[in-house]
């Protein structure tokens, strides 16, 4: 399907939401707007597990050797169409005051892995002597994913002593985080020597963005379900319960994010654009639809089960308690008034145009209820994700050429007076005892003399300027040669500002910039729930919270998880 994006030129106005039908990219790219995405039925999680159910892939334990308290090893067997692979997962013995969700931790209750292939007695001696150390090992180049995760131990003790008891845990203290493991870090794309980015190109099992991670956080999760039942038995014995189904489907795998992902978004700016692009066709497809019964009646139920959703949330971050409770009321009011203000809409673009009044967090979840209105159209896009990362410049083309493109799609940037200290307040770069991403405040703080080049803003305005002081017949080519400066960013505008949707809009150096925003757009691409900031820099987030187990994978439709909402018996161990 074709997409026509409208050109707002305006500085002064807010553009519309809509031009001629169709959401401009100056909407689509705005950071705030950005920052409040939410999971799709193209975000990554809901399109592996399609996959997993229309290929039929199969799940088996292979081995299971672990001791009474949990520790030791655990080797699941995934087989595919198209090969054999394997999660090797690594339980620890933790002491609390080790247990820490930043990078540089040491230590974890978990190390896991995706294998390809066979495990032989000697590639299972290297991993279980390298896994564990994650980034200090030697890891095999058959490790597709390298990751690691902790335990929310409240959660995690008081299912398998609530289970060990006969009786099953109680679902506000579930409600708390959402999950019993927490990944720190899950490493793909040949990272530490691990196996390699480019053969996934031509795998037809993992050729899509992240498709590998999110595939070995999805077989965690399974562990994780396990892992609580076997210790429950080891407790309880024959007293003891097991976890009932529709716990275990609210039950997803936690992880905590922060600033180490932001910068992914700037470095690679074409694969975002087509992630984006990607979910901008599946709104495209709902929104040329005139609305009819049936999908008027499945978009409330939709609507209704997120107006829940955010009313079981829980966080402890306040602006995001107000943003929460702002959905609730915005989605309540129009649950209420929906059967009878719909006849007012001839298509789906009518009916979310006439509401880009409500909240960002209300718009955008009602543009993941539309996406999920019409499969037909929308999983025809599921191998739509990849981008060509080649930033170039054409031959012959003159420094007016350039202009023309910046004026026209970086107005966001070129007009910002970076003269003025609250544009360039912020800093960004790798901490040399850490190693990780952080913001210092320009003039008062060390560290930038090591500044990241993530200004994208900053790099646009002073191009512009530069160029609107050369000739205008010039050949960018003469101008890039006697100013080499300038080469990665003329590629840059050039490359995106002829893409559909282009960069993200977004000054980060300035004051009042909110690196959550671009976390949060990753995390919902990814296909993150329960977002939980616990500051402007780093986030707790659900993934495969609601979604089915393995062996019931072809129930595909659980956006917006719900508390469990079942008769739980208090005895035996068949549920």
């Amino acid at each position: 399907m074709n997409m026509v994006y409208a050109n707002d030129k305006s500085i002064d106005v807010k553009p519309p939401l809509f031009s001629t039908g169709f959401r401009t990219r100056d909407v689509i790219m705005d950071a705030q707007r950005l920052g409040a995405m939410h999971q799709t039925r193209v975000s990554f999680v809901r399109t592996l597990l399609r996959k997993i159910d229309r290929e039929k892939w199969t799940l088996s334990t292979h081995l299971w050797d672990l001791d009474e308290q949990g520790y030791g090893k655990v080797i699941y067997r995934l087989h595919t169409p198209e090969h054999l692979y394997h999660l090797v997962v690594f339980c620890n013995e933790l002491a609390d005051d080790e247990r820490n969700d930043r990078v540089i931790a040491q230590k974890w209750d978990v190390t896991f892995g995706l294998v390809f292939g066979e495990i032989s007695e000697e590639l299972l001696n290297n991993l279980q002597a390298n896994v564990p150390l994650q980034e200090a090992g030697r890891n095999s180049n058959m490790m597709m994913v390298l990751a690691r995760a902790n335990k929310s131990v409240r959660v995690f003790d008081h299912i398998v002593s609530s289970l060990a008891a006969g009786k099953q845990p109680e679902i506000d203290v579930l409600a708390q985080v959402g999950y019993i493991l927490r990944t720190t870090a899950v490493y793909g794309n040949g990272k530490f020597g691990i196996y390699d980015f480019k053969p996934l190109d031509h795998s037809e099992d993992f050729n899509q963005s992240f498709r590998a991670q999110m595939c070995a956080v999805y077989l965690l999760r399974e562990f994780s379900l396990d892992w609580v039942d076997y210790l429950a038995k080891q407790k309880g014995g024959s007293k003891a319960a097991v976890l009932h189904p529709e716990i275990k489907r609210y039950l997803g795998i936690g992880n905590a994010t922060g600033l180490g992902m932001a910068p992914y978004l700037i470095n690679h700016p074409c694969v975002v654009d087509q992630w984006l692009t990607t979910r901008e066709e599946a709104l495209q497809a709902t929104l040329v639809c005139h609305i009819e019964p049936k999908e008027t009646a499945h978009f409330a139920s939709l609507i209704k089960r997120a107006t829940q959703h955010f009313g079981e949330i829980v966080t402890i971050n306040e602006q995001q308690i107000k943003l929460n409770k702002a959905v609730v009321t915005e989605l309540t009011v129009l649950q209420n008034n929906l059967m009878i203000s719909i006849n007012n809409y001839a298509t789906w673009a009518d009916f979310l145009q006439a509401h880009d009044h409500l909240s960002f967090e209300s718009q955008e979840v009602i543009i993941s209820c539309l996406i999920e209105l019409y499969p037909e159209h929308v999983d025809e896009l599921l191998d739509s994700v990849n981008a060509d990362e080649a930033l170039s410049l054409p031959k012959g083309k003159v420094i007016q050429d350039l202009i023309d493109v910046l004026e026209q799609h970086y107005r966001w940037a070129i007009d910002i007076d970076f003269t003025q200290p609250e544009n360039s307040h912020w800093f960004w770069y790798r901490s040399i005892d850490k190693e990780e991403p952080r913001m210092g405040i320009r003039g008062q703080e060390p560290g930038a003399d090591r500044e990241l080049s993530l200004d994208i803003a900053r790099q646009a305005n002073h191009l512009y300027l530069a160029l609107k002081q050369a000739n205008s017949q010039q050949l960018i080519s003469e101008f890039i040669l006697n100013k080499p400066k300038y080469r990665s960013i003329a590629r840059r505008v050039w490359t995106m500002g002829h893409k559909q949707l282009g960069d993200i809009q977004m000054n980060v150096l300035h004051k009042d910039a909110l690196p959550m925003h671009l976390l949060r757009c990753k995390l919902s691409m990814f296909g993150a729930t329960k977002f939980d900031p616990r500051s402007d820099r780093w986030v707790r987030i659900t993934l495969f919270q609601g979604a089915p187990l393995f062996a019931e994978v072809g129930s595909d439709e659980w956006l917006f998880p719900l508390l469990p909402d079942v008769s739980i018996e208090q005895g035996g161990s068949d549920l």
